[in-house]
């Protein structure tokens, strides 16, 4: 992709046979994660001597857009997100392949990264001794139950932070299921000097790790809103009021407007972050960031209000609970507690602002 957001014939072909897939899919969340690794789409970026494709963030993103898009829950969206490509970008060749090995036959790579009251923290409370032992609280993990391994960012008590890979099996994790509006499986996960591996040492992987999992959110509420407008526009050029069209109504006309620019846009900022992204391979790069952030705010600030138009231009069908509308407002608003919400993101943006030198 350059700069006019215009997708390459490969990123193109991703897209499409994404959707051919999860379209032709037997249904099931399992069956359909079975069959984007059949089609290689869960490898795109592993490394081609591991059997995949080789490629970045912005492909992986494209495949978690056409997920939500369709509002299916499917545990790869954690090793698509902020799963692989920390894997790839930090932890050595040895580790790449034990780790990435299982990828696309459906291995899951998970990443805990909130704590109590801190969404993303800069400053892990999770600690990590000099022997590798992980003790702390993170919580909303998903799929942490059915994690091969769980990237942990955490503080280490001889300076500095890391990123450890702990197993969710191993003696002195506990696991306790939370709550999810859209009932994804998100998990409290408690470390009591529980046995772990580096990943790899510093807070530029710490940073890079946030960064992957922010693209993510913000590529699955990309294609969450336009699944939902999607469906609003069909209903409203279908459905008849006084004999006539929806659409046709002035009103209506301007709502399913406003609902679309709100989706363009966020579509946009998301394209715009994650190709800055992988222009900026892990470095540190401030336009890159505040374009993440930008993307993220949008997502949390102004997704959710037009997923509101798109209910009430549903009428009490969009809450039907055998109509998928509200499986994409359950998402959007997991996604948004993920981030923090609009004021964390709009703080993390301003705070980026106010103390980028000049």
């Amino acid at each position: 992709m350059g700069p006019d957001f215009e997708l390459d014939e490969a990123q193109e072909a991703i897209v499409r046979l994404a959707g051919e897939v999860l379209d032709d899919g037997a249904g099931t969340p399992d069956r359909l994660g079975k069959a984007l690794g059949e089609a290689g789409l869960l490898t795109l970026a592993v490394p081609e001597r591991l059997g995949g494709a080789g490629l970045g963030l912005l492909e992986n993103a494209l495949v978690i857009t056409e997920i939500a898009r369709r509002g299916v829950a499917i545990p790869a969206l954690s090793t698509l997100g902020p799963g692989v490509l920390p894997v790839v970008r930090w932890a050595d060749p040895d580790r790449q392949r034990d780790l990435l090995a299982g990828v696309g036959g459906g291995r899951i790579l998970t990443a805990a990264l909130a704590e109590p009251g801190d969404p993303l923290p800069a400053g892990p409370r999770t600690t990590a001794s000099a022997r590798w032992t992980v003790t702390g609280t993170k919580t909303g993990v998903p799929d942490a139950e059915q994690a091969h391994r769980i990237l942990v960012p955490v503080t280490r008590e001889t300076g500095g932070l890391a990123v450890a890979l702990v197993d969710p099996a191993a003696p002195g994790v506990t696991l306790r299921r939370t709550a999810t509006s859209s009932g994804c499986a998100e998990f409290t996960v408690r470390m009591d000097a529980v046995a772990a591996e580096p990943l790899a040492p510093g807070g530029r992987c710490v940073a890079d790790l946030h960064r992957c999992a922010v693209a993510a959110a913000c590529a699955a509420g990309d294609g969450a809103l336009a699944g939902a407008l999607r469906l609003t526009a069909g209903h409203v050029r279908d459905r008849q009021q006084f004999g006539r069209p929806l659409a046709t109504f002035q009103a209506v006309a301007q709502q399913i407007a406003d609902v679309y620019v709100t989706s363009r846009t966020l579509h946009l900022a998301v394209l715009a972050a994650c190709w800055g992204l992988d222009a900026q391979r892990g470095d540190d790069d401030a336009r890159a960031d505040d374009d993440l952030w930008i993307a993220a705010y949008w997502l949390t600030s102004e997704a959710l209000a037009a997923l509101r138009s798109c209910h009430h231009l549903h009428g009490g069908l969009g809450l039907a609970a055998d109509y998928p509308l509200h499986r994409y407002g359950a998402l959007l608003r997991d996604l948004a507690r993920r981030l923090g919400g609009a004021e964390h993101c709009l703080h993390r943006l301003g705070g980026r602002v106010v103390h980028r030198p000049v």
